[in-house]
């Protein structure tokens, strides 16, 4: 799994111009699901984002988690996060997971996220033309790949 977690004070996801989840402070996460990934690459990941301190202390230090400014989370399917683009000037995406064994990953990335910060996950409609508003605060902008645990 590949996760693009950014620091946000407002995320929105709009499709055919519907508001399908909307945030305040907290992430926007771009979640890229590919075949390899397990149960194990998930509850990492979840614990990762839900336990990431990037938000400002009182120093303005980056010391701060979801839980200590009581933020939210904006989670949307991003299967592109696995794109190769070694040959040519066309992406191919044959890494990345097909919906079967995607959505219910992505699925259990929500619940798994919500238990962890104690509230709903906001979320885009996997595998819909997706419109993303942000407002990046920092900016603060983290890659994270479970296949880079080490």
């Amino acid at each position: 799994m590949r996760a693009v977690i950014q620091r946000v004070t407002e995320a929105s996801c709009k499709v055919d111009g519907i508001i399908t989840g909307e945030i305040s402070n907290g992430f926007l996460v771009l979640l890229g699901i590919e075949d390899a990934d397990t149960q194990e690459d998930l509850e990492w990941l979840a614990q990762k984002i839900a336990n990431m301190r990037v938000f400002g202390d009182e120093n303005g230090l980056m010391n701060k988690s979801l839980a200590d400014i009581d933020g939210n989370i904006l989670l949307i399917s991003q299967f592109t996060l696995f794109a190769s683009t070694k040959k040519g000037n066309r992406p191919g995406f044959t890494r990345a997971a097909r919906p079967d064994k995607a959505i219910p990953l992505y699925e259990e990335m929500k619940k798994q996220l919500g238990l962890l910060i104690g509230k709903e996950v906001q979320c885009g409609i996997f595998g819909a033309d997706m419109k993303i508003s942000l407002l990046n605060d920092g900016p603060v902008t983290i890659t994270i790949d479970t296949k880079n645990k080490e």
